[in-house]
């Protein structure tokens, strides 16, 4: 299979391969490493979802046969140090560690510090590498599994793929473990309860996701957009193929268009909170460059919003776009009309040069 394009993706490595023997290893993760070392010297951009961090802290933690929430929450606070460092290892950039809860997820203002912090690390060239924060979750804020983590990850990064690693290589018409006869499904265009059915239970006996979860965040990703694999990470040449745009696995095509997927989400499903208004020359830098809403071109706000929530943006009483703002309103009638360069001496903190930032906007 052929024709493997993408600009920005997550890739997510479960427990199996990154603690195989209950303790961090590169055996499996050295052909990862390649491959996002080469995509980002094409100019791609990558973020990781990696597991592990209890199964890496498992030998250190006395525990019993089946142990405690506290006993897990302690292996996962001493496994995650092992499991970065030795991503670390791997590479000769900066790796950056950001660990969530699906709380954080679901909260409009902590969704929005989320990507603007994955947006930053990018930007400086960094790794950022996610996790599920278990030293902290309990079942109420737990997203649950990693394969669902990296789908909302996906989602918050805006990114355009998806790379599911697992122990086989790819969804069959059977268990390929059981039945030899099983075929590879190469690709799937629509995930059907046939397709859920063919998911079946967990697999490996380390992870907590099988491959009914890596489904679950397939379906998240392809309604939004967003193309995903499931490959065989145990695999390196899945990689070198990856890395000259060949894929053997299994694709699950996008059923909508991510952009059109976003600019519906922003027009449709998020009620304003209140308006900005700006001048000719900040509507011209919208409207015929694409560029961000800088404090400069803005003229007035009205409404009391606060940071990450939706905003009217207007010119000479018409709206023409709408998008997730950076700062609250107080904030913003403190630096309108200031170059981005004065808004840290003016409120103290900066949290970007943009009020809305591009990514955040479609236009009306």
């Amino acid at each position: 299979m052929t024709g493997f394009v993408w600009k920005r993706a997550v890739i997510k490595v479960g427990s199996s391969l990154i603690a195989p023997d209950n303790q961090c290893s590169t055996r499996y993760l050295s052909a990862i490493a390649q491959f996002i070392c080469s995509s980002r010297q094409q100019g791609k951009e990558v973020i990781l979802v990696s597991s592990g961090s209890v199964a890496a802290g498992r030998s250190k933690i006395a525990h019993k046969h089946r142990p405690s929430i506290a006993e897990k929450q302690a292996m996962a606070a001493i496994g995650q140090t092992h499991m970065m460092a030795n991503w670390a290892s791997l590479f000769d950039f900066d790796c950056a560690q950001i660990l969530l809860t699906a709380d954080d997820l679901h909260n409009r203002t902590r969704y929005v510090n989320i990507k603007n912090t994955l947006r930053e690390l990018l930007k400086n060239n960094a790794l950022p590498i996610v996790n599920e924060n278990d030293t902290v979750a309990t079942a109420e804020l737990k997203v649950g599994d990693n394969d669902n983590l990296a789908a909302y990850t996906a989602l918050v990064a805006q990114a355009d793929t998806l790379i599911i690693c697992s122990d086989i290589d790819g969804l069959f018409d059977a268990d390929p473990r059981s039945n030899p006869q099983a075929k590879l499904i190469n690709e799937v265009r629509e995930i059907t309860p046939h397709i859920h059915q063919l998911a079946g239970g967990a697999g490996s006996a380390v992870g907590t996701g099988g491959m009914r979860t890596k489904i679950q965040a397939a379906e998240k990703c392809v309604k939004s957009g967003i193309q995903t694999l499931i490959v065989n990470g145990r695999d390196a040449q899945v990689f070198a193929r990856l890395a000259v745009g060949q894929l053997t696995g299994t694709l699950f095509v996008p059923t909508e268009n991510r952009e059109r997927a976003r600019d519906a989400w922003l027009k449709h499903n998020l009620k304003t909170k209140g308006s900005i208004i700006i001048d000719e020359g900040a509507k011209r830098a919208l409207l015929e460059k694409g560029a961000s809403l800088l404090p400069s071109g803005i003229t007035g706000v009205a409404g009391n919003f606060v940071a990450g929530e939706a905003v009217n943006i207007e010119c000479n009483q018409v709206v023409i776009a709408k998008g997730l703002v950076l700062y609250n309103a107080t904030d913003l009638v403190s630096i309108k009309g200031l170059k981005s360069n004065l808004i840290e001496g003016t409120l103290g903190y900066s949290v970007g040069e943009a009020a809305v930032h591009r990514d955040d906007l479609v236009l009306i």
